[in-house]
């Protein structure tokens, strides 16, 4: 047999063409086109957008805004970790309590739990210790502190989940080995298993932080001055409603757009020494 050999080298290549790509490109850029002209040419007063950017009332409602997400999501965290750690137990009590406990603020919507919080009073009208204080919950239960509660006893419901999730990620011969030498429940969770398992417990739990921000948000109905409530004041005033709702959707992008930087920093921090998925080969 005669080996036959091909001459290719006056072949031309030619790149194949993804008709599906460019149709998908064209369709896409022809929609954020249509987007832009909208907004560039619609009744939309730029410059009032210019104007109460930055005025105190919506600067308020911003501060507002980051501080009610920040002690939210920290209580959150706080009873996050206490009920996961619960949930863990070999005491049934604790178990129980924590799986109810997540079941009931995992299942029950924000925007109620924000408004059964403001109208506590109606159900308890004081708060007290017999003998000791006595106070009415109208006068406690202020815009700010239901927002708090409400907020951030829902977020430790999901928090738990997660910090349970990252804590079972954690190999079992890990506890084996703090246990071997001695270590309390409490010294081993600090030193062992809890560094270990904040690989898997912060991307959730930080985008979740990112989620409290616009959740936030929910709390303008219970007249708690955060940056939507302070641009619905001035939009019921001026009549600007568009205008004064991109405002506040610009002050949400710039604040998310932080977090979103800041938890990507961390993230990488507590990624040390684990393999990318992007660089496995």
């Amino acid at each position: 047999m005669t080996d036959t050999v091909y001459q290719v080298s006056h072949l031309t290549l030619v790149p194949r063409r993804h008709y599906g790509r460019m149709i998908g490109a064209a369709f896409v850029c022809a929609a954020l086109a249509a987007i832009v002209h909208a907004f560039a040419v619609g009744q939309i007063e730029w410059n009032y957008v210019a104007e109460f950017l930055t005025v105190p009332a919506i600067m308020s409602g911003l501060v507002n805004t980051v501080v009610m997400a920040l002690l939210a999501m920290v209580l959150g965290i706080v009873l996050g970790v206490i009920f996961a750690i619960m949930r863990l137990s070999h005491n049934p009590v604790l178990s129980v309590t924590a799986l109810g406990y997540v079941w009931l603020f995992r299942a029950i919507p924000a925007l109620l739990q924000l408004l059964l919080w403001f109208n506590l009073a109606l159900v308890f009208p004081t708060i007290s210790i017999p003998g000791i204080f006595s106070v009415p919950t109208v006068a406690v239960m202020t815009p700010f502190v239901a927002a708090l509660l409400g907020l951030g006893i829902q977020q430790g419901a999901f928090t738990a989940e997660v910090v349970r999730a990252g804590l079972l990620s954690v190999d079992q011969g890990q506890y084996e080995a703090a246990q071997t030498i001695g270590m309390t429940r409490l010294k081993m969770l600090r030193r062992i298993i809890m560094p270990q398992a904040m690989r898997v417990i912060v991307p959730p739990v930080g985008n979740e932080f990112i989620g409290m921000v616009k959740l936030t948000s929910l709390a303008s109905v219970i007249q708690y001055a955060e940056i939507l409530h302070s641009a619905q004041n001035i939009y019921y005033a001026n009549s600007r409603v568009i205008e004064l709702l991109i405002v506040a959707s610009i002050w949400y992008l710039l604040v998310v757009t932080i977090l979103s930087l800041i938890q990507g920093r961390v993230e990488k921090y507590y990624s040390k020494g684990v393999a990318s998925p992007a660089n496995a080969k």
